[in-house]
């Protein structure tokens, strides 16, 4: 992956703005929809008219935002997607492969913008791929904007960069010298009063079923010795993400969260930031799990997943096999 360049800018620049002389351009979200992935579409859709958000799926807080200010997004079913027929390209952000879209994507050339450690992308000429080491899709959006759409850097498409930010670093806890940097540029040009931002973003009460279904998922959770490292391990119907983000701050090197529903088992995972740094990467993991028992899986070094129809204690032991596998640096 490469280290941020800003003559990648002046590409990425050049790119989009000859896909826009050529007709409308798709700015597609991860399937996830989570906020880093439509924060990033949102946000970059407004540099161009010819620009348009679109996805499958929006997250809780993606979908607050969205809503709290009337955001241009459009969302798809998978399956019946019906694209314009002058659509001259596709922009797909925090996507590491195009089944993490959950679309069928045009044949016309696309431009992938992500951050993940893993890569499943085939690109053919005329495809644009920008891929940096760094820790939200959001931060690259934000370095591009400010280089060549600083006007669009109004305070909402600001609030939607900054919330991807912060939700993809686990309120910085996984950020580096570069996403502090652009979170206070974000703040500066949006003139966001920081707390007051976090307070709206957490201004939702769960339900007293979402409640109950994190109860359960707490009080299911089991701790395991992989290795060298210590592995929490719970299983969730619903709300596994949140589960495995409680069960995060325990403080054990690594969190599993087994979901199984509808034949497909679902495994969400958390690493602290000290547990990466001492050598556990779960992007890479997943992305093996892929490999070895199929399904789709990566993500970042912190914060990874995969899905897949192999049975979920299975897709468990296969996980809590490639920790104890991983080396401890120290």
């Amino acid at each position: 992956m490469k280290q941020l360049h800003h003559d990648d800018l002046e590409s990425l620049h050049h790119w989009l703005r000859e896909a826009t002389v050529r007709g409308p351009v798709a700015v597609i979200t991860g399937k996830n929809g989570d906020m880093d992935t439509v924060g990033s579409a949102i946000a970059l859709a407004t540099t161009h008219p010819n620009f348009m958000a679109c996805g499958v799926h929006l997250g809780r807080v993606a979908r607050r935002l969205v809503e709290s200010h009337h955001a241009p997004f459009r969302q798809l079913k998978s399956g019946s997607e019906q694209w314009p027929s002058s659509i001259s390209a596709v922009v797909i952000v925090d996507a590491a492969a195009a089944d993490q879209t959950g679309l069928v994507l045009p044949d016309v050339p696309k431009c992938i913008l992500d951050h993940h450690a893993t890569d499943d992308w085939q690109l053919k000429e005329g495809d644009f791929s920008l891929k940096w080491d760094v820790r939200s899709t959001t931060e690259m959006v934000a370095r591009y904007m400010l280089k060549h759409a600083d006007e669009q850097m109004t305070g909402p498409v600001c609030e939607f960069l900054l919330a991807g930010l912060i939700t993809d670093t686990g309120r910085f806890r996984h950020a580096n010298a570069g996403s502090f940097e652009i979170a206070a540029s974000l703040l500066e040009h949006g003139k966001i009063d920081y707390q007051s931002f976090i307070e709206s973003m957490e201004d939702e009460r769960p339900s007293p079923s979402d409640q109950g279904a994190m109860l359960r998922g707490l009080q299911r959770t089991e701790l395991t010795e992989a290795g060298p490292w210590r592995v929490l391990r719970s299983t969730a119907g619903t709300l596994e993400g949140r589960v495995a983000s409680l069960l995060s701050g325990i403080g054990a090197d690594a969190v599993v969260v087994t979901r199984h529903r509808h034949g497909e088992t679902r495994l969400t995972v958390r690493a602290s930031r000290s547990s990466v740094l001492d050598g556990l990467h779960l992007g890479s993991i997943m992305e093996g799990l892929s490999e070895s028992i199929g399904g789709d899986g990566g993500g970042h070094d912190g914060a990874a997943g995969w899905s897949g129809r192999a049975d979920p204690i299975a897709a468990e032991s296969a996980f809590i096999d490639a920790v104890a596998r991983t080396k401890r640096r120290k």
